[in-house]
């Protein structure tokens, strides 16, 4: 088989597929004649190909996927005008503090939020596939342990948590999580205009990613 072949090969099983797809699973296209560096070479020059394109090749944390570019979303929202579903602060801020301190109980996040932490915020996260319970703390009640998951990752683009954004050493509890919340929001709402720390704490709600649906 001529790299040509196996380049449509691929694309045509990415385009196709409605998750992404990890590298193993596109060797099974080749009946493993092909090795994972060859697939990664062909991968990257199918990237090349798209480049001037308004859709993309991108790896994501669960594997490989076609994407709309980021600057393609305001014309296609225009196909999809209804007003994008909304987080509220109260959820923005319990997913970043399990972002960046996980593995985290809910005692923890209501340490570093400085309330009560609802349970129905927590269940909304899970219900999203966004965060889940990956053992539990070795302390009195052995309360579960949080982490965000794949799908986490892939629905925000990225590959794996060290692309977080990385945040300043600020000097109290209070800016860190301000700090936490602010990068949270702009994975979130990247097209949004970056708003100041300390109106995170006024405003009530961010958007959610394009196509994500919101529960109520």
């Amino acid at each position: 088989m001529n790299t040509v072949d196996a380049k449509r090969i691929l694309e045509t099983a990415l385009i196709c597929a409605p998750q992404p797809v990890p590298l193993r699973e596109l060797r099974v296209l080749f009946n493993d004649a092909l090795g994972a560096d060859t697939l990664k070479v062909l991968l990257q020059e199918l990237q090349l190909d798209w480049a001037q394109r308004g859709v993309e090749l991108v790896q994501v944390a669960s594997g490989w996927r076609f994407q709309s570019r980021p600057q393609m979303r305001e014309y296609l929202d225009r196909l999809h005008p209804e007003k994008p579903p909304r987080y509220t602060r109260a959820t923005l801020e319990t997913l970043a503090i399990m972002a960046y301190r996980q593995p985290v109980t809910r005692g923890d996040i209501e340490d570093i939020r400085g309330v009560a932490v609802n349970s129905l915020t927590i269940k909304q996260l899970e219900d999203r596939g966004w965060v889940e319970v990956i053992g539990h703390r070795d302390s009195v009640g052995r309360p579960a342990l949080f982490a965000t998951t794949r799908q986490f990752l892939d629905d925000l683009g990225l590959q794996s948590l060290d692309q977080l954004p990385v945040l300043d050493d600020p000097s109290g509890d209070t800016d860190v999580l301000a700090a936490m919340a602010a990068a949270a929001r702009g994975l979130i709402a990247p097209e949004a205009e970056p708003a100041p720390a300390e109106d995170l704490f006024r405003n009530e709600h961010v958007d959610a990613p394009a196509g994500i649906q919101e529960s109520t």
